[in-house]
């Protein structure tokens, strides 16, 4: 088991540094190519999914191997509860062996159970925020499906799925603050060149504007020098 657990680790370090690589700046397109390659690594899994959740309520499939796996997301989004919002609201780790028998999500289970062919349930938490929480979720027809092997498997791949949604999604917050300070910037020498102002009271004057409209100082900018260039 050691053994075979190394080899994935190894495999899945080199699929995250290439996912990473390709999907730079682009955090959906790196949670779909991931999930993708899902059920290869858990042997018993029929299909693999990621749901995303906000406290207040919403819950998305951001990421799926098939239908079920986002219907069985909007069925938990219906009834607020599930083992997807609970592994990613409350613990680690989440296993359904049968979910005809677990009485833990009643309106979920009988749903569930009416709607799809999925017996067996996986799900990991991904990551917890103020705002959004994660969930990667694994599924099976038949009851009993995942062993302990499989369990194990699934938090290996589960660990390396978070690693690359925060290093993509970093990237991505850092491209969009770069573009924000270059937008900005630009602003800021259409207003030094018009008023005749130096660097410090042309940001100022931003800033006021961004406060009196009660807009933000990126959105304030990006209207300024498109209205001085329209064709942007």
């Amino acid at each position: 088991m050691e053994d075979r657990q190394s080899a994935l680790a190894q495999k899945l370090a080199e699929l995250t540094r290439d996912v990473t690589v390709r999907n730079t700046g682009d955090p959906p397109a790196a949670l779909e190519e991931l999930v993708g390659n899902a059920t290869d690594y858990v042997p018993n899994a029929r299909y693999a999914g990621i749901t995303l959740a906000t406290r207040d309520g919403a819950v998305e499939s951001v990421a799926a191997t098939h239908r079920y796996a986002e219907l069985l997301d909007h069925i938990q989004e219906k009834h607020q509860e599930g083992p997807c919002l609970s592994a990613a609201w409350h613990q680690h780790t989440i296993e359904v062996p049968d979910l005809k028998t677990d009485g833990r999500w009643p309106a979920y289970q009988r749903e569930a159970l009416a709607a799809t062919p999925v017996r067996s349930i996986l799900s990991y938490q991904l990551f917890t925020g103020a705002k959004n929480l994660g969930a990667l979720n694994f599924y099976a027809h038949h009851a009993d499906a995942f062993t302990a092997q499989d369990v194990e498997l699934g938090l290996v791949f589960a660990t390396h799925v978070a690693l690359t949604w925060n290093m993509v999604l970093l990237d991505s917050q850092m491209r969009s603050a770069l573009a924000s300070r270059d937008i900005i910037g630009q602003a800021k020498g259409m207003i030094m060149e018009r008023f005749d102002v130096d660097a410090v009271r042309a940001f100022e004057l931003l800033k006021r504007l961004s406060q009196d409209s009660n807009t933000s100082l990126v959105t304030v900018a990006e209207r300024l020098v498109t209205a001085d260039h329209p064709s942007r």
